[in-house]
């Protein structure tokens, strides 16, 4: 497939209402998504509560805008999580880590291609999902970075 034709594909998703397209041609798949312009800003406001009652709960100044520092990570397409690069080694993040944009969170292993699910920003890990070599699906909480 050429570039070209993926610009197409790309430009097409950009102004459809469709969130998810998947192309195959010969032997080479394109996978292009994106996530709905609503849904972004909606996550961190419904978890504001717990957010904000916990600063409050430690007496900190925290300010009431704590929940839109927060961005969750969720899983781009269905498959097999892996928390770890290989068995026996180390997870590649845990809670409380500081991470850079781009780094490295998860794999996903989707039909036998594995997926780098990466940090979208910069920040320290909130929340890890519980899941290790185990299913998700599309638009499961992987992560929170605030």
């Amino acid at each position: 497939m050429d570039l070209s034709k993926i610009k197409t594909l790309i430009d097409f998703v950009g102004r459809s209402n469709i969130t998810e397209l998947i192309v195959t041609e010969k032997d080479v798949t394109v996978r292009i998504f994106r996530t709905p312009q609503g849904q972004e800003a909606a996550e961190p406001e419904q978890k504001a509560g717990s957010t904000t009652s916990l600063a409050q709960d430690a007496g900190s100044d925290a300010p009431s805008s704590v929940e839109k520092t927060s961005y969750a990570v969720k899983a781009p397409v269905f498959g097999v999580l892996h928390r770890t690069p290989a068995p026996g080694e180390p997870p590649f993040v845990a809670v409380g880590d500081k991470v850079e944009e781009g780094q490295t969170l998860f794999i996903i292993e989707a039909m036998k291609v594995f997926n780098t699910i990466a940090a979208p920003r910069s920040g320290r890990i909130m929340h890890l999902t519980a899941i290790d070599d185990g299913e998700v699906e599309t638009g499961d909480l992987l992560a929170e970075i605030a």
